[in-house]
This record gives C-alpha cells, sequence and structure tokens, in this order.
C-alpha cells in the first residue's frame, strides 16, 4: 500500500514508465516501455494485477484483413483486473487501494485508466483472485438472456470458458444440461459440472440426433451456441424444440452464415444475440458474476487452467489456438 499511495502523489507531478505488450504484427508480440497516463477528471488510474486472455481476440493476433499494426500499447486485452492508484477529480465512490474488476482494451499492460462508471470493486473474499470481470460478466448476461428454467432440456455447443460457466449456471438453475464439445478434457469438465450429457463435434449431426433423442424427441427448450462457427449455428438448429430459444453466444467474425429458415419458421422459435455492447450492460452483468462467485453458483478459478506473464502473450495465445490437453483459458499476471 505504501508503494500504491506514493505512486498517487506523483503521479500528477510527472509521467512515470511501464510495461505494455504490443501486438507488431501477426502471431508476434514485443514488451515495450511506455508513459502511464493520468487520469482524467471522470476516470480511475488502476494497477493491472491480471488480464484474461480472450479467444475473441485471436484474430488480431492471428493476422486477418481488417487488422491494422501495430495495435495499441495493451490492446486487446480486454478482461482485466486490479487496484486503483489514483482517481481523478470528480470521481466519487472509488479510492487508492481499492480492488476492481474494469472495462478497457488495453488491458496487457502495468497500467490503465478507465471510466469510473465502467470500474466494479471486488469485495475482500476475492482478495488474491484472479477475476476477468468481462469475461465472466458475459456468462452472467448470457444466461439472463437464455432465460433457463427448472426442468428444461438445455444444449451448450462449445464447452470453453464461456461454455463452462453457463454449464455450471443452467445446472444450479435446474436444468438438464447437454453439451457438445471436440475436445475430451473440456467434455469431461462439463460432466465434472453437473451436466448429463457431453459429447463429441465431429459427428455434430448424428450427435445432436442424440440429445433430440434423449429428450423424447422433444429437442431442448433452450440451446446455446459458444463457438462463432458455422457448424455450431447447424448443430443448434438440430437441436432446438418448437417455441424454444437459441441463444447465439458465439462472436461470428470471420464471414456471413448461412442458416435453416425453414425449420426456424417452422418451430416458431425465438432467436437471441446475446452479444452485449453497452457499458453499463456489461457491468451489471459484472457484478452478478460477483454475487454468483460468491454464492458458489459459479467457479471461475475452475475453468482459469493457465496463468502467463507479460512477456509470454505470445505463448498465451498460441496456447489459446491449439487448446491442448488441459486448457481452458489463460490469463496473464502483471
Amino acid at each position: 500500500m505504501q508503494l500504491l499511495d506514493a505512486l498517487a502523489r506523483k503521479l500528477p507531478e510527472q509521467q512515470m514508465q511501464q510495461r505494455a505488450a504490443i501486438v507488431g504484427a501477426p502471431a508476434t508480440v514485443s514488451v515495450e516501455e511506455r508513459e502511464i497516463a493520468a487520469p482524467k477528471a471522470n476516470e480511475l488510474l488502476i494497477k493491472v494485477e491480471g488480464c484474461g486472455v480472450c479467444a475473441s481476440s485471436l484474430p488480431d493476433w492471428q493476422g486477418r484483413e481488417w487488422t491494422k499494426y501495430p495495435l495499441p500499447p495493451g490492446n486487446p486485452g480486454h478482461e482485466p483486473w486490479g487496484r486503483v492508484v489514483e482517481c481523478g477529480s470528480e470521481v466519487g465512490g472509488f479510492k487508492p487501494g481499492q480492488r476492481v474488476a474494469f472495462l478497457t482494451e488495453n488491458g496487457f499492460a502495468d497500467y490503465d485508466c478507465t471510466d469510473a462508471s465502467q470500474a466494479v470493486l471486488l469485495p475482500d473474499e476475492l482478495e488474491g483472485r484472479p477475476f476477468p470481470g468481462e469475461a465472466i460478466g458475459c456468462a452472467m448476461n448470457i444466461f439472463r438472456r437464455a432465460d433457463i428454467q427448472a426442468g428444461q432440456d438445455v444444449a451448450i455447443v462449445g464447452a470453453g470458458f464461456l461454455g463452462l460457466l453457463l454449464v455450471q449456471l443452467a445446472v444450479g438453475a435446474g436444468a438438464n444440461v447437454h453439451v457438445l464439445s471436440r475436445r475430451q478434457f473440456a467434455r469431461d469438465k462439463a460432466l465434472e459440472f453437473g451436466a448429463t450429457t457431453a459429447l463429441d463435434t465431429e459427428d455434430w449431426w448424428g450427435n445432436a440426433c442424440k440429445i433430440v433423442e434423449k429428450t423424447n424427441g422433444v429437442g431442448c427448450q433452450r440451446v446455446i451456441e459458444v463457438t462463432g462457427l458455422q457448424f455450431a449455428l447447424d448443430t443448434a438448429t438440430e437441436m432446438i424444440a418448437e417455441y424454444g430459444k437459441l441463444i447465439i453466444a458465439g462472436f461470428h467474425q470471420d464471414g456471413l452464415r448461412q442458416v435453416n429458415m425453414q425449420t426456424w419458421n417452422w418451430r416458431a422459435i425465438d432467436v437471441i444475440n446475446a452479444h452485449e455492447r453497452a457499458p453499463e450492460r456489461y457491468v451489471e452483468g459484472m457484478r452478478a458474476g460477483i454475487k454468483a462467485t460468491l454464492g458458489g453458483r459459479i467457479s471461475p478459478e475452475s475453468v482459469l487452467t493457465h496463468k502467463f506473464s507479460l512477456a509470454e502473450v505470445d505463448k498465451a495465445f498460441s496456447m489459446m489456438e491449439e487448446r491442448p490437453d488441459g486448457f481452458i483459458k489463460g490469463w496473464i499476471e502483471l
């Protein structure tokens, strides 16, 4: 705390240096020194403790036609948490030393500033525990939009970090949860968390039909697609029950998609795009995620499997791309 207090006093007088990861080209990350910006009147300056590495950021690291390099320092780190170092002159409700999860795009750096309205206090019970608030908030917002009820059959296509948190939430809500995932390790995790079915995606059509059979031919009242891939939409379409809700939680960012509109029409389903973009919705989700963690409804640490240093951002993305056995989600410790 003495270091934090000293830094808070010093920053208004002079800029200090920090480390920041910079994606300068496809699959190329360097760590460079950059100045620490003083917070604006409505902002918090935060010493970043850690930042989750998100699968939706893989295209920025891999290199796609829409990506312009170099990315801004610390980008695309958008799942950070840390401690408040300094509060802007118009900020209320926060003070130096408090631990927060917050919204930003530049969390792969030692320090970052964010609007105070986009930060959420982390309670003492979470002290010392990694908490990628934005990602956890996403899971909570998807779950809210899915409107899962006890006794329903719920299919989840994809069992990464988001998918497995949704398994925990859906099981906790009293649903019968069926999971489709490529990797045996992820399927085993889903079963560990209470899923009744966990099948592979190699034969996605055949296994989707098996899940429908398990529902006595009715299909699933809720299907959540979490991969962002075409086959997952096709799989979800095969499993959805009449008047069911198909929740699209995957980020489809690599081109146009085709859907079986005849089936969607015939079954009179609701299609919900569960990507929130308003910061206030993210903050709402982060607060819900804190309550769910404290209440034991979710266990983020059970699916945060790998920790990396700031110098290992390349390695973190490589592992996410390869997804070796035992890997679910990585995070950067600063």
